[in-house]
């Protein structure tokens, strides 16, 4: 079988699987399967000149579609570079297609050039690896569609492969039973109080989860990306990462990804407390024991049917009125710094189609502080192992060609993707917003107590501190750009090139907020 036979039985394999977005890293050992795919029709290619961006450029397109997307490589550490991507899919219960080109078999181990062990490099974090030699009859058999799937293939250096006239099967993904009688169980007994911790939610899901919500009554601690937060009302919790501190329930129930606030990490240290999680990718979330119901969110809600009211039997949500209250005056009080700042930004942003946010701060600070009447249709991010890696490659890719799309990311986020602008390279989307908190380093490192009690060069080294601009950064790559160093001056105003907006929150307003937050009535800490 020649090189171009075995990438065309391969795409078309691919085709068979309802794979039909693929992002192309071309290299000389891939030229066949880039040429399978230029001869493809109904597929959309995407091109690229690094793995690790491309590998997140896939996720956010994964997310957009929420359909399979490959990554095609060449051989070498060209595969490794996408590991990254491929750990926060596996995660996130993504179907990313790995299809990476490899020097025949007979080179493993034998440290010539552009070879490395490629076959199961992903480990655990792929659901398996076909390493294709002869024939790719064989590509996804037994793949669920739930997680990474990795396709390594043999390229001859001659034409002398083995031709395979063997036919490709009819592909059908692996499907698993839907249990929920757990849901039904978890009900019984709640005189002692549930409280709902609400992740990050897939769009189809979050009509019926805002229902099975508002028609059990119990207090919510949202999380931005559960696109509720707004829309719950008063059913969510003022505070509620302190307030579940000093009031904890008998029982918490876990609906979507897994939530960021503190509460939820909390919980290792609360045995007492049953844990229930309604997962799509079936994660715990905990290293101490928890129940999990593992499908999609919206079928398991309707699999349960009514419940009925639960309401709040602690009375947590009692003080919400006065703890949004004491919030907003400190918000007041402290314009410039970065919590306010995230409010008037928040505020701005109320007119976007779709909000990305990066990890770590902004996601926390954003479900913190951000204004509540408003709610942004579309509100994404990427959560799992990734840290703070391919953030602005993720949001290309979930927002390619879409008007109105915002990004808000840390500086430290932004610098580790600085090549992720060329993937909007062609992107027709107006009214693009990349807002960039610069506040000189990690700075949510601060805020940990064991930190702040260190000497100020090793804060300094934890916190990465630096002192750089992203105004050339914009220029490089023709986007427009702006810097707020105040409230005042944030006055922003997209048009047709994407906007950098630079935010440059005020230390001493931040540190003095925080610590009037601590001391807040009500807090304890």
């Amino acid at each position: 079988m020649s090189e171009t036979s075995i990438g065309k039985q391969v795409i078309d394999a691919c085709l068979s699987a309802g794979i039909r977005e693929y992002v192309v890293c071309a290299g000389a050992r891939n030229l066949s399967l880039v040429a399978a795919l230029a001869g493809a029709e109904e597929v959309i290619v995407w091109s690229h000149f690094e793995e690790r961006a491309a590998g997140f450029f896939a996720l956010g397109r994964m997310m957009d579609s929420r359909e399979p997307c490959a990554v095609v490589t060449t051989s070498g550490t060209a595969v490794a570079e996408l590991l990254p991507a491929v750990i926060e899919s596996h995660y996130q219960g993504r179907p990313l297609v790995v299809i990476s080109a490899d020097r025949p078999a007979g080179y493993r181990g034998s440290g010539a050039p552009q070879v490395i062990d490629q076959v199961g490099i992903f480990n655990a974090y792929a659901e398996s690896c076909i390493d294709v030699r002869t024939g790719a009859e064989e590509c996804f058999s037994g793949w669920s569609m739930r997680r990474p799937w990795h396709v390594n293939v043999c390229v001859e250096e001659t034409d002398a492969m083995i031709a395979s006239d063997a036919q490709l099967a009819e592909f059908k993904p692996v499907r698993e039973k839907l249990e929920v009688g757990g849901l039904l169980k978890f009900f019984d007994a709640c005189w002692q109080g549930v409280v709902v911790c609400l992740g990050g939610l897939e769009p189809e899901d979050r009509g019926e989860v805002m229902h099975f919500l508002q028609e059990i009554k119990v207090p919510v601690l949202a999380d931005a990306t559960s696109g509720l937060r707004e829309l719950l009302g008063n059913l969510v919790l003022a505070d509620g990462d302190r307030v579940l501190k000093k009031v904890k329930p008998a029982k918490v129930l876990r609906i979507g990804e897994v939530p960021v606030g503190r509460f939820w990490r909390d919980l290792e240290e609360m045995p007492e407390v049953e844990v229930l999680s309604l997962s799509r990718t079936g994660f715990s979330g905990l290293a101490r024991e928890s129940q999990v119901i593992t499908g999609q969110i919206g079928r398991i809600i309707r699999g349960v049917g009514e419940i009925g009211e639960v309401g709040d039997v602690l009375d947590l949500l009692k003080e919400n009125s006065r703890r949004w209250s004491q919030i907003d005056e400190l918000l007041e009080s402290y314009p410039d710094s970065e919590p306010s700042m995230i409010r008037t930004l928040s505020i701005y942003a109320s007119i976007a189609d779709t909000l990305y946010l990066g990890n770590s701060l902004p996601i926390r600070e954003w479900a913190q502080f951000s204004q509540r009447e408003h709610p942004i249709e579309i509100i994404r991010a990427n959560r799992g192992a990734n840290g703070i890696d391919g953030q602005l490659a993720t949001w290309a890719g979930l927002t390619y060609g879409t008007d109105d799309a915002w990004c808000v990311v840390g500086d430290l986020t932004a610098m580790y993707d600085l090549s992720a602008p060329a993937l909007l390279d062609g992107c027709e989307g107006g009214g693009r917003v990349i807002v960039v908190l610069n506040n000189g380093g990690g700075k949510i490192f601060d805020r940990l107590p064991r930190v702040a009690k260190m000497d100020g060069q090793v804060r300094d080294v934890i916190a990465n501190s630096h002192g750089y601009s992203f105004e050339a950064w914009a220029a490089m790559w023709g986007m427009d750009y702006m810097r707020a160093d105040s409230a005042e001056e944030m006055e922003v105003e997209a048009g047709e090139v994407p906007l950098v907006v630079e935010v440059c929150p005020c230390d001493k307003q931040t540190q003095a907020f925080w610590k009037a937050y601590e001391a807040m009535e009500g807090g304890g800490g």
